[in-house]
């Protein structure tokens, strides 16, 4: 009944920061992250090892905030029809087409 520990990354390993986050999928990050700030919230680290994890979860919350825009952008690509609007077969709207009267009052 061993519980994961979170990917944390040690201080001394702070100059292959960048490219071992650059790496890192979302899901990833977010747990090397959430260890981050369990052991800083203990308060039992010392000042300079703290001020290492902070920076560390500082670029971790950058890398899991460009790996959610990148989301977002694929989603709303899926989503917007040819003319770059709502997709879908009537444009992304429960409107009749214009000039034509709502199906309740035919």
């Amino acid at each position: 009944m061993s519980k994961e520990t979170a990917p944390e990354m040690p201080a001394a390993s702070a100059a292959s920061a960048p490219q071992a986050i650059a790496e890192m999928s979302f899901e990833e990050a977010m747990t090397a992250l959430e260890g981050i700030v369990r052991k800083l919230e203990t308060g039992d680290v010392p000042l300079e090892e703290s001020i290492a994890l902070y920076e560390q979860g500082d670029a971790l919350r950058s890398h899991c905030d460009a790996k959610l825009k990148a989301a977002e952008a694929r989603v709303a690509q899926i989503t917007l029809g040819p003319q770059g609007g709502p997709g879908g077969p009537d444009g992304g709207t429960d409107r009749a087409p214009t000039g034509a009267a709502p199906a309740e009052y035919d």
